[in-house]
């Protein structure tokens, strides 16, 4: 019964630093815009997590549940140990501030036991996961900065587009509003998986009632301990207008979207922060970016945290359960 009840809570408190954690690249821009209250971004966030779960979150769910370790090997144990592993490193990364990759932890203490029972399909994860974190950010930093580039800065050519927002800014009110909920649900169709695909893998809980569970506790997570990323997303990197944010969403959402519909457990953190550094990069140049305190504190955290989830799934593993 005792582990019955810390599985609870591990799930609880993970589903919620994910939550924390994902406030930031959905709301930020409107945020940090000043066009939306705290409690209304709260609202919408949680709302459209559920519905993108309820929509389109199995797949990365039978991912998470079975791709990168056998059935066989998630037992109630290691959905345990792999669980609360990842939740340590993402609350880790919250406490610091920054917006890491749900996905890269809960896969980092995937790996952590594939790499303890050895029985990892390195297949999925070298030939399907790694490719696409790699490939999906950098996407996203390109298109950003080619868009956003035809927009920034004011120029002759462009001019009428200006004239357009300034004309219009209700509507780009809306727009910003509508964009920030499309990221909401994209972070449903893949993040709300982290947790429900090992409970899935494991028999604990069928694949809809955990993305049904999981989702709801979110909107929680974000309301309590959200505040920290979407500050330093929203506003300690470069601030995003309402043009701007409407397109590092757009294009972010999509993306995620887009790795959901093929299974691939995804970052929407860093699909959303390679696009805003796009944007810096274009309002402050390259160098700028990258010598920003907290570009390169991002990257340190990014680096370890899911390094972090891989070596203490492992070693919990050693200590608590034996092959």
């Amino acid at each position: 019964m005792m582990k019955e009840i810390i599985l609870i809570g591990v799930t609880i408190f993970f589903a919620m630093n994910m939550g924390a954690s994902g406030i930031a690249p959905s709301f930020a821009a409107i945020y940090g815009s000043k066009w939306i209250k705290k409690k209304q971004a709260l609202a919408l966030f949680g709302f459209f997590v559920i519905a993108g779960a309820a929509l389109l979150g199995r797949n990365v769910a039978f991912t998470l549940g079975g791709s990168l370790l056998a059935k066989k090997f998630l037992s109630f144990d290691t959905a345990l140990i792999i669980l609360t592993s990842a939740t340590i490193s993402l609350f880790l990364a919250n406490i610091l501030k920054i917006p890491q990759s749900t996905s890269q932890v809960t896969v980092g203490a995937l790996v952590g036991a594939g790499l303890y029972f050895k029985q990892l399909y390195l297949r999925t994860l070298l030939l399907k996961i790694i490719p696409a974190w790699i490939i999906l950010p950098s996407l996203s930093a390109f298109l950003t900065f080619f868009l956003y580039s035809r927009i920034y800065p004011p120029r002759h050519g462009n001019l009428h587009l200006y004239q357009a927002v300034f004309a219009n800014e209700k509507k780009l009110r809306r727009a910003s509003l509508a964009a920030s909920c499309y990221v909401a649900f994209a972070i449903g169709t893949n993040n709300v998986a982290n947790a429900a695909g090992p409970l899935f893998g494991a028999g604990i809980l069928g694949v809809n009632a955990g993305l049904w569970l999981i989702a709801p506790l979110f909107g929680i997570g974000a309301g309590l301990i959200g505040k920290g990323p979407l500050e330093t997303v929203g506003k300690e990197i470069v601030p995003l207008g309402g043009i701007s944010g409407v397109l590092v969403s757009f294009v972010t959402a999509t993306l995620l979207i887009i790795a959901s519909s093929l299974g691939i457990p995804q970052s929407l953190v860093q699909l959303n922060l390679f696009s805003i550094f796009a944007i810096s990069c274009l309002k402050n140049g390259h160098k700028c970016t990258l010598d920003y305190h907290i570009t390169r504190k991002t990257f340190i955290v990014w680096a370890i945290t899911p390094l972090i989830s891989l070596g203490l799934s492992y070693f919990l593993l050693s200590v608590f359960v034996k092959i």
